[in-house]
């Protein structure tokens, strides 16, 4: 199953409700995740732009982007990215191909 990096950041709102109702937000959302058909790999609390970083495995691209808009409308995120990754030996086909693929840049006269 293909994986993804959920990256949330929390609004104002979505802290006030954690502080007044300290939770595990990771076994909150797991329910839902999983309800799409995905499994949480790993989930972590962070310091910095983002406060909750997710790597989850969904069937697809169509269910891993249902996730991010059902963060994204409950208004206790200020931000939500979302990116499809791929595995060391995806990369290395994907290196080939561009290899192979006959791209050639643009270049000034």
């Amino acid at each position: 199953m293909p994986h993804y990096l959920h990256q949330v950041a929390y609004s104002r709102e979505g802290w006030q409700a954690l502080l007044a109702h300290p939770q595990n937000r990771i076994e909150a959302v797991r329910p839902a995740i999983e309800k799409l058909g995905g499994k949480v790999e790993t989930a972590w609390f962070a310091f910095g732009e983002y406060d909750v970083i997710v790597i989850a495995q969904f069937p697809d691209n169509v269910s891993a982007a249902a996730i991010s808009i059902a963060f994204a409308a409950g208004g206790a995120c200020k931000a939500v990215q979302t990116t499809p990754l791929i595995s060391p030996d995806e990369a290395l086909q994907a290196f080939k191909k561009a290899g192979e693929c006959g791209y050639r840049p643009a270049r000034a006269a």
